[in-house]
């Protein structure tokens, strides 16, 4: 069922906007990885939902796939089949190098079916919303919230509630969904910017992608929060190095949340609602690419010698600079992304708020800072 909230200021409140719902729904033909042949890059999910596909890469690996975890190897999403590619998920559970190309030649002589690329693009959606905001000169945010990864129900259901509380105590209109039909240029032009709610794996079809990639070159603002940059594996390129500048590598588990020392760079615009440092409990990511490398500012840099930055597996997560919350411009559009946000708690932590409501502020009102 379509989930879709509105929160507007007591002030408007006798404004008449209509009941959102939902327009011209009809079954997605251009997703993404539609006729994309089958390899051990293809996305673990897509494998799965074909028979002999399924079978190949059960023997390879040996995973029982009907024995697996649903949440982890589930064709239904949220899953993280949707986020895992055939080799990532052969790697996590020991399969050997020497049977990943055999694996890959046998997965790429199946032929791609009308019924696997109908299957594939079943997890995309095309409804738009019917809604109408008013143009007063105050903030217009989109939370959006289609999750078909990774989905850790408590942060992502924290996140909602602090970014519309945040919106009544700043006047700001915002419209909620985890419908990604709201990605045109019609529904994107009535917002100033779109707020990313720990967001988990593909969700966005190849018109949605021009659209919002149109809505930020034009003038946009874009906030995403930890998960949004949290898959193990990407299958939009322009997300991960473009728009993010990072690519996620892991994060700790012995313990999995863990306290940790942040650091502010005083002369980020966005400086002046924090201390000059605080210390926090969450789960710390770390990044193979640093988003500096595409000119990104950081705000907040994390003290590795303040926690334990060893993955799952014993590796090391260092990065040496390790930044975790940082801004950029992609044409006019302005681009805010924290690795903050698994822990519930962080969502009513007094800094971290104050720098969501400081950055949501810059993304949706700061034009000038893009130019």
């Amino acid at each position: 069922m379509k989930r879709l909230s509105m929160l507007r200021p007591l002030a408007m409140a006798a404004l008449a906007l209509g009941v959102p719902g939902q327009l011209n729904a009809q079954a997605v033909t251009d997703c993404p990885l539609r006729d994309k042949p089958f390899s051990v890059e293809s996305p673990l999910i897509d494998v799965l939902l074909n028979p002999e596909a399924r079978r190949l890469t059960q023997a390879a690996t040996g995973q029982d796939f009907d024995k697996t975890p649903p949440a982890f190897t589930g064709t239904t999403p949220p899953t993280f089949a949707a986020i895992l590619t055939v080799a990532k998920f052969a790697s996590f559970v020991g399969v050997p190098e020497s049977a990943i190309a055999p694996l890959d030649a046998q997965l790429r002589a199946l032929p791609v079916t009308a019924e696997d690329r109908q299957k594939r693009c079943q997890r995309y959606d095309n409804d738009r919303l019917a809604i109408a905001l008013p143009r007063d000169g105050k903030p217009r945010l989109l939370l959006f919230e289609k999750i078909i990864g990774f989905k850790d129900t408590p942060s992502v259901n924290a996140a909602h509630a602090a970014f519309l509380a945040m919106a009544e105590r700043k006047g700001w209109h915002i419209v909620a969904t985890d419908k990604a039909g709201a990605f045109n240029a019609k529904t994107l032009g009535q917002f100033d910017a779109v707020i990313w709610n720990n967001i988990s794996g593909d969700v966005l079809t190849l018109a949605q992608r021009k659209a919002f990639k149109s809505f930020l070159q034009r003038g946009g603002g874009f906030v995403g929060i930890h998960g949004s940059a949290g898959d193990p594996a990407w299958f939009w390129d322009w997300y991960a190095d473009d728009l993010l500048g990072a690519r996620f590598i892991g994060h700790p588990m012995k313990p999995q949340l863990q306290e940790a020392r942040i650091a502010v760079d005083p002369d980020h615009p966005l400086a002046k609602a924090l201390p000059a440092e605080w210390r926090m409990t969450d789960e710390w990511y770390s990044f193979g690419t640093n988003p500096r490398r595409i000119g990104a500012r950081v705000l907040l840099t994390l003290d590795e010698s303040t926690y334990s930055p060893v993955g799952i597996k014993g590796e090391d997560l260092r990065m040496g600079d390790h930044p975790i919350a940082w801004t950029h411009c992609i044409g006019r559009g302005r681009i805010f992304y924290s690795a903050i946000g698994h822990a519930p708690e962080t969502y009513a932590q007094p800094q971290n708020v104050a720098m969501l409501e400081a950055a949501i502020g810059w993304a949706a009102t700061e034009r000038k800072a893009c130019n």
